[in-house]
């Protein structure tokens, strides 16, 4: 950027339950910092008790930007995300202030930093033929996926229909995979350098968060927030109605599931998803990696000297 000084660019990352959100508050608050979210479910507007949002009573008067941006119904895909969160990069980092990544989404984060390839335009015709194939046979769009491009499916969850469908999309379109068209004209962030910290708990004390905050939900009314969504308009095929907890308490609602046995999928799932964002965030270059929890003293004082030293 003409030779002007990089901006500090402390970003907190992590599996969820590992105190990002505690981390990030904390080095915003020494270093004069804003948070930017970098979860794509804390940019649904309503839903709260399941993404673990801090509520603006709990943020010590620390703005917090790219959260609650969006109705629960809307399409924001890791694109939209990138050239949002880079505006405000760019906002804050211009009134002088410090912005401060925080969230557990990767490929938000990946779109962000190294940019995404200018894939094809959406197929709405093809993506109908997609979906009725999908309805008619659950799991056969992944399936088609692993025989075509088997490193895309290999990235992607068998239960993540959407990202399914456009890798699936990119390929009948463009007669190649998504993976080797990833480099074809990215667009990376400038002006900024990346500090990445990295948490990294004990797996056996991680566990036993995740599974007493998946109760906690619960606990905390997060079926109460689904019928309140459900009852203000919320299609029931809204993209976060897919996540972690909000799934199994629409079970529990539809009586598919009781309370024990919501939670307790919920647990499950939560545990296996943090597995996968560990594999995910350790390909991760130059990350500064932290080994406790985001509101441990200790934890808080290295991240704090690691960033001080780059600012």
């Amino acid at each position: 950027m003409n030779g002007a000084p990089l901006v500090a660019l402390p970003i907190v990352l992590g599996p969820t339950g590992s105190g990002k959100s505690a981390l990030a508050q904390h080095l915003a608050l020494a270093v004069g910092g804003e948070i930017v979210n970098c979860d794509s479910l804390q940019v649904y507007r309503g839903f709260d008790i399941g993404t673990a949002k801090v509520p603006a009573a709990e943020r010590q008067g620390v703005p917090y930007h790219v959260i609650d941006v969006i109705d629960p119904g809307q399409l924001f895909t890791a694109g939209d995300y990138a050239r949002s969160a880079e505006a405000v990069l760019r906002e804050i980092a211009g009134r002088g202030r410090v912005p401060v990544i925080a969230g557990g989404t990767g490929f938000y984060l990946r779109a962000l930093l190294d940019g995404l390839f200018p894939g094809p335009v959406r197929d709405e015709v093809l993506r109908a033929r997609l979906e009725r194939r999908e309805t008619s046979r659950a799991g056969s769009l992944h399936r088609i996926l692993k025989r075509l491009d088997r490193t895309a499916a290999e990235r992607i969850h068998p239960n993540d229909k959407n990202k399914t469908m456009r890798a699936l999309e990119v390929r009948l379109i463009e007669g190649r995979s998504m993976s080797s068209l990833f480099e074809r004209g990215r667009s990376p962030l400038e002006g900024f350098r990346p500090i990445k910290l990295g948490l990294d708990p004990p797996r056996e004390l991680l566990h036993e968060r995740l599974n007493a905050r998946s109760q906690a939900m619960f606990e905390l009314g997060l079926v109460d927030e689904v019928r309140r969504l459900l009852a203000a308009g919320v299609s029931r095929a809204a993209k976060p109605f897919e996540s972690l907890g909000y799934k199994q308490a629409l079970q529990l609602i539809d009586g598919a599931l009781t309370r024990e046995q919501a939670v307790e999928s919920t647990q499950l799932e939560t545990r296996r998803y943090a597995k996968r964002q560990i594999t995910w965030f350790r390909k991760e270059h130059g990350v500064h990696w932290l080994a406790g929890f985001g509101g441990d003293p200790l934890v808080e004082a290295e991240a704090i000297a690691i960033v001080q030293r780059e600012i």
